[in-house]
């Protein structure tokens, strides 16, 4: 009886130091991911800087300071640059 209380409390330890903060962390990803706009700079999960140009359902395109244009995954997009 008292191996399985351990093992019990061995998966709440487990579920609160580690699945929790990994599905709270990915929600917030995917909450941004969902709300990018239209001229937003972001960061890509490669370290590529940009500014949207334009929006897809599964697809941002990206321009660069010197106009070139390229094509990424909305889950590529790491971080949105806060406006200064």
């Amino acid at each position: 009886m008292y191996s399985i209380i351990m093992l019990i409390l061995m998966f709440v330890i487990f579920y609160f130091l580690l699945i929790r903060p990994q599905q709270k962390r990915q929600k917030k990803v995917q909450e941004m991911q969902t709300s990018l706009q239209k001229g937003d700079d972001v960061i890509t999960i490669g370290g590529f800087h940009g500014k949207i140009h334009a929006l897809d359902e599964g697809t941002v395109v990206l321009i660069t300071e010197n106009g070139t244009k390229l094509t990424y995954d909305r889950t590529a997009v790491r971080e949105v640059k806060q406006q200064q």
